[in-house]
């Protein structure tokens, strides 16, 4: 093993969405990508991925548009000795750590990320974070989780990444009801949301995964918390568990899940109708105005949207109520039922929403669809261009700020820029 740093309104009693469950080959990135967005989060925090070279080259891949940063996560690479046990992967893990934290000593949270099941890389890095960050606590914090792609698709492994941080988050030692937006949000995105809950009057707010990991939010009996992510069940159930309650709603997406979503919090905490309006009004009159151009563009269009990321739903919802644009088929890897309940209930009727995976039979019914456009990953984007079809790459929807008022009109950009290009291309 050697370390290897790579430089790079909601009706409660709508009648429940018929879902089509599909069990076949799948096509998604695994959940070591998370890392690419959350690296720059967590703004003390280092991920050291234990796998293979295969692994360290996706990690290279995937974050080769941040080379010019300075990167806070390498590969361990498990070499052919190490997968055959022939040496002591943990006096190689613990040789590798120590390194690291020699040479970054601004390194306060570390994570273990796991690219394989422990039965393949021969190593229990659950005991392994346990054991090192007894030796460089109060200094250093040691977490793990697994990106493995065998047990996580994409945008999992931040729900494992902020599942293994619930366990060390301080306990709640008020009794003052307190709002925790759980998800990884652009930090512009954040201070937006910040203020605006500060106008509303509900406080103290707090974020998971916050900037910094010396101050961790606290939790317990007393925490309301709002997922700002769709992807986010373990996490949740975490939270549950220490105490702390879901607040129901759509997503931040659009003017209207935006609302829906400030509307939870501002009901949790008792916050007038009138002050709500008029807190909320300006952003949402800016966020309809900004969305006006491209309603005109999209109106009408057609999309089919491959599982991938599991944001899914929640664009579905956006595009066809506040885009006009028709679905033909909303996929997503996975879809739980209570957290997107509100979302469920805003799609159209008759819509066809597909769990899970056969991706031979998606590309037969999206060829014999001929949408106007396709949301899709990496690999299946440039087959269909080559074929006459106008993709949108869906990892771009998890990089990109599309969250709450302001960015309304970046997120519709987003659906509306591959129709602009493909029509100065083809006459």
């Amino acid at each position: 093993m050697n370390a290897h740093v790579q430089g790079c309104a909601v009706s409660a009693a709508a009648a429940p969405v018929p879902v089509r469950r599909e069990n076949g080959q799948r096509e998604v990135f695994c959940g070591l990508t998370g890392i690419v967005w959350l690296h720059r989060k967590i703004q003390d925090a280092f991920f050291l991925v234990v796998g293979s070279r295969t692994c360290a080259h996706l990690i290279q891949s995937a974050a080769g548009v941040m080379i010019f940063a300075e990167p806070r996560f390498a590969t361990a690479i498990m070499e052919e000795r190490d997968l055959a046990g022939l040496t002591d992967a943990n006096d190689e893990l613990d040789r590798i750590v120590t390194q690291l934290i020699a040479r970054r000593p601004d390194i306060r949270l570390l994570f273990l990320v796991g690219s394989c099941p422990s039965e393949v890389i021969k190593l229990d890095l659950s005991r392994a974070a346990l054991r090192l960050s007894q030796s460089f606590s109060p200094k250093v914090r040691i977490l793990n989780y697994s990106g493995s792609g065998i047990e996580t698709t994409f945008t999992q492994g931040e729900d494992a990444c902020l599942a293994s941080l619930v366990p060390a988050l301080p306990a709640s030692a008020t009794g003052v009801d307190q709002l925790l937006i759980v998800g990884s949000l652009a930090d512009v995105v954040e201070d937006q949301f910040a203020r605006l809950f500060g106008a509303l009057g509900i406080g103290p707010v707090h974020f998971l995964p916050p900037r910094n990991s010396t101050v961790l939010p606290a939790v317990g009996p007393n925490t309301r918390f709002l997922l700002a992510q769709p992807f986010l069940a373990d996490t949740a159930r975490a939270l549950e568990d220490r105490g702390a309650t879901r607040l129901a709603a759509p997503f931040p997406l659009g003017v209207e899940g935006t609302t829906a979503w400030l509307r939870a919090a501002a009901d949790a905490f008792g916050v007038q109708d009138t002050t709500f309006v008029t807190v909320t009004q300006p952003s949402r009159a800016r966020a309809a105005r900004a969305l006006a151009p491209y309603v005109e563009k999209l109106a009408g269009r057609s999309i089919f949207l491959f599982p991938d990321s599991q944001l899914e739903i929640p664009l579905a919802r956006f595009l066809s109520r506040e885009l006009s644009m028709l679905l033909v088929e909303v996929g997503t890897p996975y879809l739980h039922r209570q957290h997107l309940a509100e979302e469920l209930n805003l799609l159209p009727d008759g819509v066809a929403v597909t769990e899970g995976q056969d991706v031979d039979l998606q590309l037969d019914r999206c060829r014999a669809a001929r949408p106007d456009l396709v949301v899709c990953g990496l690999g299946l984007a440039n087959p269909l261009e080559a074929e006459g079809m106008t993709t949108k790459w869906s990892i771009e929807l998890v990089f990109t700020p599309i969250q709450g008022y302001e960015q309304a009109g970046d997120l519709a950009e987003l659906f509306a820029r591959p129709l602009v290009r493909r029509a100065k291309l083809v006459p």
